[in-house]
Order: structure tokens, then sequence, then C-alpha cells
């Protein structure tokens, strides 16, 4: 996959495709990338890409002619071509499975009080929220996209990891714990040094319902309502109510 990133400030996107796993990524060439500097196609000699917005108000908006030449130099039509907003329908792991099939996709990183909404309704194909929250920077917030986008592209992260992380099946995950088995006198829970398979698989069902059950009621109740609710997930969830173990 390509990503293209449209900013006013590659550096800080940069850093990201040159670090941990991404870095890999782009070495073994599961990952290409292309930063797009906004002010590059700026008409003055300070590079100007905001001014001021029809109508009043506080705040900048990001000029169109230089968003415009710059998605035109990437040829952006006929492109996915997505823009991180406030404004936009909510991202979830759903949405980045969709975004991972695609082999090109283009984040435009607004700024300020965002871009003119001819560009979102020229080129715009999806218009994104990562959450009930403003940031200042749309670069920040194109990351967490692109993150989340390309760890689920073949080679990037092995299969059995992404099929047991929160959101893979509509639960929340399990607790998880590593060496020392005693910590400042807290202990891993025997089950786990057990070497049983079968108890321990069962244990860590019963751990995502409880935490699912305990910091998400909403996608509990998803699950319960979908065709992949089993009748064990069932027992488990009794389990826990019967223990007194949920809210």
């Amino acid at each position: 996959m390509k990503f293209y990133v449209l900013t006013l400030f590659p550096e800080i996107v940069q850093s990201f495709f040159s670090t941990s796993i991404m870095a890999k990524a782009v070495e073994r060439k599961l990952v290409d990338y292309s930063l797009v500097n906004i002010r590059d196609f700026a008409f003055d000699k300070h590079k100007t890409c905001d001014d001021l917005t029809y109508g009043g108000g506080a705040g900048m908006l990001l000029m169109p002619e230089p968003m415009a030449l710059a998605l035109d130099s990437i040829q952006a039509r006929g492109k996915r071509v997505v823009y991180v907003s406030p404004s936009g329908k909510p991202f979830n792991q759903a949405k980045a499975h969709e975004l991972s099939l695609e082999k090109e996709l283009v984040l435009v990183c607004g700024r300020y009080e965002g871009i003119d909404q001819r560009i979102i309704d020229t080129y715009i194909t999806d218009e994104i929220s990562i959450g009930d929250y403003v940031l200042s920077s749309g670069e920040v917030a194109s990351l967490v996209l692109i993150d989340c986008i390309y760890r689920l592209l073949d080679g990037v992260i092995s299969q059995e990891s992404l099929e047991e992380e929160s959101f893979s099946d509509g639960l929340l995950e399990y607790p998880q714990y590593t060496r020392p088995a005693v910590f400042r006198g807290q202990t891993v829970p025997e089950i786990l040094l057990s070497g049983h398979h079968e108890q321990i698989r069962k244990w860590r069902l019963l751990k995502r319902i409880e935490k699912t059950a305990l910091n998400r009621k909403d996608l509990l109740e998803q699950k319960r309502n979908s065709a992949t609710w089993t009748s064990e997930m069932e027992n488990c969830l009794k389990e826990l109510q019967d223990g007194n173990r949920l809210d």
C-alpha cells in the first residue's frame, strides 16, 4: 500500500515512517509513502497557505488553491482521499479494514479551522473523525488512521496477534502478563502458568467478556445481538453475573 500525506509540516509525519514497525514495513516494501508539502504549491514568497474565512469568525482556513494543486500533483482524483476532521463519520476497526484494502490512500492533514469546503466537495471521498474531541494537528489525526491501517496489511504483523486484539471480534482484549511471575507482591494468575491450553483459552474468554462488560457495555450488547455470540460466551457472562463481578 502507498500512503500520500498532504501536510504543512512533513517533518511531523516523516518520523513515524522512519521508526519502529513502520520503518521495517517500508524497508520490506510492504508500505510506500510520499509526503507532499502543501507550502510547495503556494504562490507568494511567504508560502502562505491560510486566510480569513468569509462571513467572519475566529481562526484561519487553509486556502483552496495550494491544496488543489497539491492534490493534482499526485493525481488524487480517482484515488481514495481521506480528510480527518471532527465533523467526519466515526472511525472504527471495520473502517480500518476497509481502507487497508486500497492500493493507494491519500490523507489530507488540516490545520487551524480546517480546509475550504470546495476541496471537500471536489476531492474528498471520506471525511473521518477519530473521536469526539478537537486537535490542532491534522497530522496527529492522520497518523492515527495510518497506524491502524498499515498494521492490517499482510506481512506487517502476525495474523494470530491481530485476531486476539481488542475489537477484532467485538470484544476487548484479555489481560496479559510477562516475567517475572511475582512483581512487587503481585502474582501472575495461576492458570496462565499451568500449561493447560484449553483452560487458558476459557479464562481468556471469560476475562474478555468481563473487561468488555465493565468498560464498553455498548460493545457487549452489540456482540450479544450478533450471530457470533455463542452459548459458551453466554455461560461466561452468567458466571460473571452470578459471582457479582460486574457492576
